[in-house]
């Protein structure tokens, strides 16, 4: 016997809860899928193990407990659709979990699909697919499907399970925001503190290249017509600001501004008051001399008179 298989043989089992635990801490997407009986009826249940396996051929997987009574409708079935659930699905999520529901279908929205299976209504997106291989794997059984129609849905977030719990993705960043938690004031300091941060690295940094990005997304807002959606500035907004975070090559401070993104999203959707602002263009320019001069105190002066002037208007 080798020392590995000896070592094995003594090594002390895995306990389940504290696997589960453990596996918690990994946050996954929630789904639901849906199949049917042998006799036509529309089943399904919550599930949290789907997985893309393949794009040629189009492959996705989810796996299922031996122990679950939907275990042989699935075996037996021809196929079976995936939905991915939104944060505003929650309640249906739990009601598909539940084993005190018997009729999981009764009062919720659904149709039927292409291969016959059924389609829940209001999901980010679907996946009709026809069984592709089912293995045997430890206490479940893992189930291939090939893909043959796809379904989209809804723009929400989408819904997460993380350390047992839903988690929504966006949603205490836009409560925050919506409900004032996050003041001028506090949002200024944190632009001028991250951004000038990241315009300093860009002059040491920066690719003349990535200073035309910058000057282009610069461009970009200023030839927005007067009647320009809202969706199209918060856009340009983000692509200046995203393009100086670029131009920083540095990638915990792209995290950041990823979250700072965010935060300029979801105040120009909820709370400011979005218009045309020609007393800005020149500002943004200036802050686009700056760095093409590698003057790194001078752009983030000019990115300070950018935010003070924004907030005057």
């Amino acid at each position: 016997m080798t020392a590995l298989a000896a070592a094995e043989r003594t090594r002390p089992a895995i306990e389940p809860t504290l696997l589960r635990q453990h596996l918690g801490c990994f946050p996954t997407g929630v789904a639901i899928v849906t199949t049917r009986t042998a006799d036509g009826q529309p089943a399904g249940l919550t599930c949290n193990s789907f997985s893309s396996v393949s794009l040629e051929p189009p492959l996705v997987l989810f796996s299922l407990r031996k122990a679950s009574r939907l275990l042989d409708t699935f075996q037996q079935s021809e196929g079976f659709a995936i939905h991915i659930l939104g944060e505003h699905q929650d309640a249906l999520s739990g009601r598909f979990a539940s084993s005190r529901i018997e009729h999981k279908f009764e009062g919720v929205a659904w149709r039927e699909g292409e291969l016959g299976m059924p389609l829940l209504d209001d999901c980010l997106a679907s996946f009709e697919c026809r069984l592709f291989a089912a293995h045997d794997a430890g206490d479940h059984v893992i189930f291939i499907g090939e893909v043959h129609h796809l379904g989209a849905g809804t723009g929400e977030q989408a819904l997460v399970f993380y350390k047992g719990a839903y988690m929504r993705l966006a949603e205490s960043l836009r409560h925050r925001v919506v409900q004032g938690g996050m003041g001028d004031a506090d949002v200024d300091e944190a632009y001028r503190t991250l951004y000038g941060r990241l315009l300093r690295l860009a002059c040491e940094r920066a690719s003349e290249a990535e200073i035309d990005a910058i000057e282009t997304a610069a461009g970009l807002i200023e030839d927005h017509p007067e009647d320009a959606p809202l969706k199209a500035r918060i856009e340009s907004a983000s692509a200046f600001f995203g393009a100086i975070a670029a131009a920083g090559h540095n990638d915990a401070l792209m995290l950041m501004a990823q979250t700072m993104t965010n935060v300029l999203r979801e105040r120009m959707t909820h709370v400011l008051s979005v218009r045309a602002r020609p007393d800005l263009y020149p500002l943004r320019r200036a802050v686009v001399r700056h760095l093409r001069e590698r003057d790194a105190e001078g752009a983030a002066a000019a990115l300070d008179a950018l935010i003070d002037q924004l907030r005057r208007g």
